[in-house]
């Protein structure tokens, strides 16, 4: 396992596949075929916890959706790979176009399509309900399941880890 506190101060991205991390994992379908993800409150803090540290925040996704549109748009993610299954690929592509390297990024996946990005990137993580090659691969698994609160908790270690935790938490506090 690579060691975080290496790591955290020349962090630059972050990251991470939707569904089964920013999501349960569960897609709804409407009898008219229309399609429902949920997303957790405290997980969109912590993105926008680690933007307000100066850490840029990346979606990619296999699956295409608008829900993922617009919930990386109420979060001020600009950064968005959706339909693309070569998770590897497509967070190579993220970091030139977000001009750092694999080595000053984390990634945060749940399933076989994000082995390959979590093992690149310089920290790896995954919920807790991650498939089981996956957690073990990972650097960091969180106690919280995907979609429940692990993005959050996966923030707060990373900055914890840079020490910005204690400022971001006073301004917050007036």
């Amino acid at each position: 396992m690579r060691q975080l506190d290496n790591f955290a101060a020349k962090l630059k991205l972050v990251a991470m596949d939707v569904d089964g991390v920013l999501t349960n994992g569960r897609v709804t379908y409407d009898s008219s075929g229309l399609e429902y993800k949920s997303f957790c409150i405290k997980d969109g803090l912590g993105v926008k916890l680690l933007q307000k540290a100066g850490i840029r925040v990346a979606l990619i996704t296999g699956r295409s959706s608008p829900m993922v549109e617009r919930r990386a748009a109420e979060l001020g993610i600009t950064d968005v790979i959706q339909g693309r299954e070569d998770k590897l690929t497509a967070l190579q592509e993220m970091t030139a176009l977000v001009g750092c390297t694999l080595d000053e990024t984390a990634y945060m996946g749940d399933d076989l399509p994000d082995l390959a990005a979590i093992k690149s990137a310089a920290h790896g993580a995954c919920p807790a309900d991650a498939v089981d090659v996956v957690r073990d691969c990972a650097d960091y698994i969180t106690q919280s399941d995907g979609g429940q609160g692990a993005v959050r908790e996966w923030a707060e270690t990373l900055l914890r880890a840079r020490g910005e935790w204690q400022a971001l938490v006073e301004s917050y506090d007036l």
